[in-house]
């Protein structure tokens, strides 16, 4: 072990950070391998990408939308399951594109916040954004929020680099521009939550056109380059189907719903939680769930326990560090007040929306979180405690989640009979996993 570890040290830094890496890469994967398969919305996705390579025929359309039997336009959901097929014709394929999709995205991410709040340490930002609850259970199993991410970060750190009071020059201005064009398509055939990112682009043009003027149109090319690229996997449901029917009936989901306005408390509960260690949700649907979970694996108990106490802990340091007045960093007002806005937004968006507030219908807007909590555990990590504190958060994540995948790999993830998708794919039938819903288009 001594061996090992001083052999690790010896190594250029590069070569550690691609093994670190690497190792993060495997952990994720083995995670979402044992994620939830067998559920309808997961087989649904994963049959719109099996339906593409066994038909060849051009997915016009992508995820249904359940609660309206509408389904969202677009090619980009299909093509990003079903590609992975033609290189790796096995079940395992789109699970292996997808976890190095999250993981450049969630690297950039830390990259990115770790120029914006020196006083977090490396470490930490990386493994935390890595590991967490909500980039774990969100972004390494096949279904459409995983594939969200990728957009939310490139559309988050392109606005804030685009906003004149939160840009710290990391990013070129066209280039800002491009990831919020080719990002906003790509929500957009995921996701309804694309509708949120509108009043974010529309403030960058204001900003843009009223501190540069006239020179603000150059970058604007930038988001036109970058909107074609995704955006242009749209185009051919308007084309065949026409703007009405190319819609695939999303605006059912736009209703005025009063009654959402009543959640505000829930909406922020949730929004903080996107930053924080929120497990007993992915632990069990319910509390006997959960207590049924700790009885077979009772030797995780206190790593579960140490974790999710913090995990209660920190969205409520979010909160009161909002109010906080001593300055850590030249930009803090902006960027609290930026997620603020960030949750007004989201807050608002849910009384024009048939559903109630869930956390993954706002999951596009985790880097704002995630930044804004970086800010917030600055002042902390001066101080060893709380550095230890934060070392032993990552691992007991890191042991909980280890436990939860071997918990529920048998009995639901793809394992639990991998020889129907695999038979699906070498006969290219994908009736043989299942059948789309009678509603979809595609």
């Amino acid at each position: 072990m001594g061996y090992s570890i001083a052999s690790f040290a010896k190594l250029k830094p590069w070569q550690r950070i691609g093994l670190l890496l690497l190792a993060a890469y495997a952990f994720r994967l083995f995670f979402g391998l044992c994620s939830e398969f067998w559920f309808d919305d997961e087989k649904q996705v994963y049959l719109l990408g099996l339906k593409f390579y066994s038909t060849g025929n051009w997915p016009f359309f992508g995820p249904d939308v359940i609660y309206t039997q509408s389904q969202i336009p677009g090619a980009l959901q299909a093509l990003l399951v079903g590609l992975p097929f033609y290189l790796l014709p096995i079940p395992e394929a789109p699970f292996i594109f997808l976890n190095l999709l999250s993981l450049a995205s969630l690297s950039f991410l830390a990259w990115y916040c770790t120029k914006r709040t020196p006083d977090v340490p490396g470490w930490f930002i990386w493994s935390w954004l890595l590991t967490a609850p909500w980039t774990l259970n969100y972004s390494t199993q096949v279904l459409n929020s995983s594939y969200v991410l990728t957009g939310g970060v490139l559309f988050f750190v392109g606005a804030m680099e685009s906003y004149p009071f939160l840009s710290r020059k990391l990013i070129p201005i066209g280039w800002a521009y491009f990831m919020m064009g080719f990002s906003f398509f790509w929500v957009f055939q995921l996701h309804l939550s694309w509708i949120i990112l509108v009043p974010f682009l529309l403030a960058s043009v204001y900003f843009q056109l009223k501190d540069f003027g006239r020179r603000t149109f150059l970058s604007f090319f930038g988001f036109i380059i970058g909107a074609l690229l995704s955006g242009s996997l749209v185009i051919p449901t308007l084309l065949k189907y026409g703007l009405k029917m190319g819609a695939g009936g999303t605006g059912l989901n736009v209703r005025f719903h009063p009654a959402n306005l009543l959640k505000f408390f829930t909406v922020l509960a949730r929004y903080l939680s996107l930053a924080s260690f929120e497990i007993s949700r992915f632990i069990g649907a319910d509390s006997q769930a959960r207590l049924d979970f700790f009885k077979r694996n009772p030797w995780v108990t206190p790593f579960a326990l140490f974790a999710g106490l913090v995990g209660i802990i920190q969205p409520i340091l979010m909160l009161f560090l909002w109010f906080y007045k001593k300055k850590t960093g030249n930009d803090w007002r902006g960027i609290k007040y930026f997620s603020l806005i960030t949750l007004i937004l989201v807050y608002l968006s849910f009384s024009f929306s048939v559903k109630g507030p869930s956390s993954h219908a706002f999951y596009v807007v985790l880097p704002v979180v995630m930044v804004y909590s970086f800010y917030c555990w600055g002042i902390f990590f001066k101080k060893k405690i709380w550095r230890t504190i934060a070392a032993l958060l990552i691992i007991s994540g890191l042991i909980v989640h280890a436990c939860l995948a071997i918990s529920k790999g048998p009995g639901r993830s793809l394992y639990k009979d991998r020889s129907i998708p695999k038979l699906a794919i070498e006969k290219k039938d994908y009736h043989l996993l299942g059948e789309r819903h009678p509603f979809s288009l595609y």
